[in-house]
């Protein structure tokens, strides 16, 4: 079955870097706890993971931002977490506490034992929920695959979990940087494979989330983060229906290490709340589109505070092209929906108004 033709491309062109008649705006999370409805299905499915392996509720809490608010761009409902879940570690939630793993890696052995296993062949699920949603979209925006990058995956498969201080997968760096190199390229490997076959299911952008690169030293991060996530966008397929498939690289709490990841073959790069738009443009000289970067926290303002934010993150960045508008990290889970929809409608307003000043009479 062929999928639906796209009517609104402007989050696509803004990648490529093209003129756009306003901005485009999406935010990270936004299919999630913040929504009524979400916690409906949540409710009815039982767990976390259940809704991820099951394509139709997927689907259905993917689309259900997409009934509420004018976005410029889905993102599938799935977890970073997918892959080493596939390895075979043993993926579960705790509440309050968020993932852990039955089964962490721990020696050499136990990383060499996931060398030996083909975990995107394993994600039939994500790529089902992919497929299905493109069409049920029906083209009115683009759908985003994604996945956490190799040194996020990592942290969460050394440590057990989530850490405060990543003492293990830190140490095993300093340590036995041979191993954590093997288990990186297997990530990186797997990653390809992974986000290749969203792009065939129907992914029309990706995403790669490196949600904890910030915690690395300079040096470490350019060896044991973003050299991989090179790796992961060299391998790419980003041609797909005849367009092209756009890669956003982002990684929380790295402002300052935007230079580096200008270079690293990616469309745009995400910008978190801590660097001015316009200070992130001269850092990657305008060789990138940026996607960001309001303050999570700004969605708890009234929605006059929200609407000034939002003219000042515009303006920050300019008439050039290039800008999309997103949050500078995920959508906090007890934020009001009808916050959401005042910062959405501001971006379509005042953008339409900034770039339509700046065109050439």
């Amino acid at each position: 079955m062929s999928l639906p033709p796209l009517q609104n491309d402007t989050f696509l062109r803004t990648l490529l870097r093209e003129p756009t008649a306003q901005r485009p705006v999406w935010i990270m999370r936004q299919a999630g706890r913040y929504l009524p409805e979400y916690r409906a299905v949540r409710a009815e499915a039982g767990d976390f993971m259940t809704m991820c392996r099951n394509p139709e509720l997927a689907c259905e809490v993917t689309l259900q931002p997409l009934r509420r608010f004018a976005l410029d761009a889905s993102i599938i409902f799935s977890d970073i977490l997918t892959i080493p879940d596939a390895m075979g570690l043993g993926l579960y939630f705790v509440t309050g506490e968020g993932p852990r793993f039955e089964r962490p890696l721990q020696t050499v052995r136990d990383i060499e034992a996931v060398a030996g296993t083909d975990a995107a062949a394993e994600l039939g699920y994500v790529y089902d929920a992919v497929n299905l949603t493109r069409r049920e979209i029906g083209g009115k925006v683009p759908l985003i695959g994604f996945s956490g990058s190799p040194w996020t995956l990592m942290t969460y498969m050394v440590e057990g979990g989530s850490s405060k201080n990543f003492s293990k997968a830190k140490g095993m760096l300093y340590n036995e940087p041979a191993a954590a190199h093997k288990l990186l390229d297997t990530l990186a490997r797997t990653t390809i494979d992974y986000l290749n076959a969203q792009t065939a299911a129907g992914a029309q952008a990706l995403m790669i989330f490196d949600t904890w690169g910030g915690v690395l030293t300079p040096h470490q991060y350019r060896e044991f983060s973003l050299d991989y996530m090179r790796q992961i966008v060299a391998g790419l397929k980003r041609e797909n229906e005849g367009r092209t498939v756009p890669v956003i690289l982002f990684t929380k709490g790295a402002a300052r290490r935007l230079t580096d990841m200008t270079d690293a073959g990616a469309d745009a790069l995400g910008v978190d709340w801590t660097i001015s738009l316009a200070e992130a443009r001269r850092w990657t000289q305008g060789k990138v589109a940026l996607q960001g970067n309001l303050d999570p926290c700004l969605l708890y303002g009234q929605p006059e505070a929200i609407r000034e934010e939002v003219r000042r993150c515009l303006e920050s960045y300019g008439t050039d092209p290039g800008h999309v508008v997103n949050l500078g990290h995920g959508i906090n889970p007890d934020v009001d929906p009808e916050h959401l929809g005042v910062l959405v409608d501001a971006v379509h307003e005042f953008s339409a108004a900034q770039l339509g000043e700046a065109a050439p009479a």
